[in-house]
Formats: C-alpha cells, structure tokens, sequence
C-alpha cells in the first residue's frame, strides 16, 4: 500500500439522480462536490482546474484535460476509455479508471447471441420464412458443442464469455497482455508479457471473439494477416472497438470466403454509414452497438466507484485502472 491520498474538491458530471447521487455524495465526503452538465465544457473546464479528482459522465477531451491543473485521478463512467486515454494523461502520472465490467454478464449473453446467430445462420432462416421456404441448411453445420472458442482479452466481459462457453461444452482459449490467474473456464491462456502471440489462437479456433480494450497496440489487430492465420470455416465476432479490426481486410475477408462469417456489434465509424459495404454481405451480422442493460446498470457503475474512492483515499491499486500502455492515438472508435 502506497501512501493515502486525500480528497479536497471533485467534479463530478455524472447524470446521478436519487439514492445513487446520495449514495456518490456520501463517498466522496468530506470533499468539496461540485455538479456539472458534462456538455457543459466552460463549466467542465472551471471546475477541473482545481480539483483533485473527476468523476465524469463520459470522456475527458483533451481540451478539458489542459484545463485540470492539479488533478490526480480521472474516472469516465463507462467500459471502452480508449477516447480518454491521452498520453499526455499518464506522462503527467494522472490515474484513469474505468466502469468496465458493469454489464459484462449481459455483453457474454450478447456475444452468445451473435455466435448462434453464425452458427444456426439467422440470416438465411430469415429469408426461408418470407419465402414459405421448408428447407434444412444444417447438413453440413454443427452446433457450439465441442467448437474451440478463442476470446482475445480476458477482461470482465472475456471471463463472463469462457464461463457461459463451458456451459455450452466448448473448449476455450484466451489471450491477454497482462498474465492473470488462470479465469475459470479458460482451457489454455497465452499472454503478450510472456512474448506470446494470438497467432496460435487464431489458427486453433472455430470462432474468435474480441473483448479487448481498443488502445494503439490494438488498433487493427485484426488485419490481413490474422484472417490468413483463421480458419477457413472459422467466425469472427467483434464487442470490442471497430477499430481493432481492419474493416477493408474484414470486407475482404468474408467476401472471398477466406473466413466463413462474422458479426460485430461495433464499427470505426458509427453509426455505421448507409454506404458501408457491410452492411449488405450476407454472411455478416450487424448489431447497432447496444445491449440490453443489466437490473441496475448506474448501481454497478456506483459500486466500482465508490470502491475505488476507498482505494484512492487509502493508497491501494484502483480497479479497471489504465496505463500508459493504454493510449489511444490512432482515431476512430
């Protein structure tokens, strides 16, 4: 444990309303608190220049970032930071956090729905039943059972997916840049700090999953080469970033049947433009980059919080904490 850290004044432009603002308020005690509309940049920015910490409702821009003079630790309140993740921002030793896991059981259920959505060909039953059309197109397909799952980032959302995999009867790989305890369900479990690859998880797998955090060492990470290394027969399903896959190389991909099929919740652009060339392969899936919410999604956001104030306060390590290993620069989503 580090030295404890003290809280004189927070900004907080999170939209909390009842026992949740309560509830933040009551954390961040005795601190001085100010509320600001996060659209509100003049606000934002008079506010931060002498706060200790910010609690914000979405990213911090770089703009308002050369306004915190003193700031010691930035929380945005929701998963993929990637757009608050400056580098200036860990050259100055600023803390970053995240809320990521806060509806990680209900990103798995996404992830499951697009793999059935592959697996049983959603697509095709569609078009049979506005064609009155009886025809089985299972012959030659089979179920998740006994299919080798890869999960690229085994984070909260890529620990929840191996979990549910197993349930299913599937064997799971995963990779991740930081060595972990082997995560339940997890087969075998490669990392980037031992100078391991994706490579072998890419050749191995029925499908690939992407559940990693979007920064300049992911950027693209799906690219020519790694379709080269999948399957031909082998899925891809992105709830990541777009912008960790190269979506030329994607379009590519399923087009020439170099892989089987894909589906993304997610695009470097979004919305996805009407002119994208995605949107009509047959064998992709597109989801508009939303998920049903977890009971309370904003009391999971506030527990993460709230803990991590207590840590702060205390000099402990803060969860979902970022580092300069974390910073986006590349643009897009």
């Amino acid at each position: 444990m580090s030295e404890r850290r003290t809280i004189t004044k927070a900004l907080t432009t999170v939209a909390y309303r009842g026992w949740h603002w309560d509830k933040l308020a009551e954390a961040l005690a005795p601190a001085a608190v100010v509320r600001a509309d996060h659209g509100d940049i003049p606000r934002v920015k008079e506010a931060i220049a002498d706060a200790d910490v910010a609690i914000l409702g979405g990213d911090i821009s770089e703009e308002v970032l050369a306004a915190a003079k003193q700031v010691k630790w930035i929380h945005a309140d929701h998963a993929g930071v990637n757009n608050s993740a400056h580098p200036e921002l860990f050259q100055r030793g600023i803390l970053l956090t995240a809320s990521a896991g806060r509806s990680a059981p209900v990103l798995a259920e996404h992830i499951f729905f697009l793999m059935l959505s592959l697996v049983y060909d959603s697509r095709t039953l569609e078009r049979q039943q506005q064609g009155h059309i009886w025809h089985n197109l299972y012959r030659d397909r089979r179920g998740l059972y006994t299919k080798t799952l890869g999960i690229i980032g085994l984070g909260h959302t890529g620990k929840a997916l191996a979990v549910r995999a197993k349930a299913f009867g599937m064997r799971v790989l995963g990779y991740n840049r930081t060595v972990i305890d082997q995560p339940e369900g997890v087969d075998k479990a490669c990392y980037a700090d031992k100078g391991q690859t994706i490579d072998e998880l890419l050749r191995e797998s029925d499908i690939v999953v992407l559940t990693v955090r979007l920064s300049d060492q992911t950027y693209r990470l799906i690219d020519e080469r790694a379709f080269g290394l999948m399957k031909p027969t082998a899925y891809l399903v992105n709830m990541a970033r777009g912008a960790v896959v190269d979506e030329k190389a994607l379009y590519t991909a399923l087009v020439t049947k170099r892989i089987a099929m894909a589906a993304s919740d997610v695009f470097e652009t979004e919305p996805l433009p009407p002119d994208s060339p995605l949107w009509d392969l047959p064998n992709f899936v597109i989801t508009p980059h939303c998920t049903p919410e977890v009971p309370d999604l904003t009391a999971n956001c506030l527990e993460i919080i709230t803990d991590n104030i207590a840590r702060y306060r205390e000099g402990r390590t803060l969860r979902n904490l970022l580092d300069a290993r974390d910073a986006y620069t590349k643009g897009g989503k």
